[in-house]
């Protein structure tokens, strides 16, 4: 008799434990099965929006954030340099911004939201090179025309301070302005606008 004791002791134990590792591969097994469902977090931040502190953004100044992989400007142009904006007008391919470059609420004269804060993805719309932030008012190499903006020496590619397209260069549109809302005096959300 104790031997058939012993031998149903050993049954549930290896009934029990057999069960238990089937159980543990099952889990293995269908973990990641279960986790290709959710995308991952170099997907989530690939298409995510982009929170920015621009508090202390001082006038002139331009900073660089990355938003789904691409180079984004955020230009606080002084006063001086959104005056300027009107006097190019003549000189620009689409001065009025009627192509679909931006989101409605940024056209206008300034192509933004708040006329002093420019937000534009920092890629030429002719090859796709990074252009240059050039302040500087009429050097010599961009001419007298040129009171400051964006230049691709790639292909001589000139934007102004509202990323407008001038005439007469390889680009065929002005830059890109991403979706975007300010949801405080000192935050800017780039990458949703509702």
């Amino acid at each position: 008799m104790s031997e058939q004791h012993v031998d149903a002791g050993r049954r549930r134990f290896l009934t029990v434990a057999t069960s238990a590792v089937g159980g543990v591969a099952a889990a293995g097994v269908a973990t990641p099965f279960l986790m290709s469902f959710f995308p991952s977090e170099r997907a989530k931040a690939a298409g995510a929006p982009v929170e920015v502190e621009i508090g202390k953004m001082e006038p002139g100044q331009k900073i660089n954030v990355e938003w789904r992989g691409k180079p984004v400007w955020l230009l606080n142009r002084t006063d001086e340099q959104v005056k300027n904006l009107a006097k190019l007008n003549d000189k620009l391919t689409d001065p009025q911004s009627d192509m679909d470059q931006q989101p409605a609420y940024c056209k206008n004269g300034t192509r933004s939201i708040k006329p002093n804060l420019l937000v534009a993805v920092g890629i030429c719309t002719h090859l796709g090179c990074s252009p240059t932030y050039r302040p500087d008012l009429a050097p010599a190499d961009l001419g007298a025309d040129w009171l400051g903006g964006f230049y691709c020496p790639c292909h001589g590619s000139k934007f102004d301070l509202a990323a407008r397209v001038y005439k007469g260069v390889p680009a065929p549109k002005n830059l890109e302005i991403p979706p975007h809302k300010y949801l405080s005096d000192t935050r800017l959300l780039i990458g949703e606008d509702k």
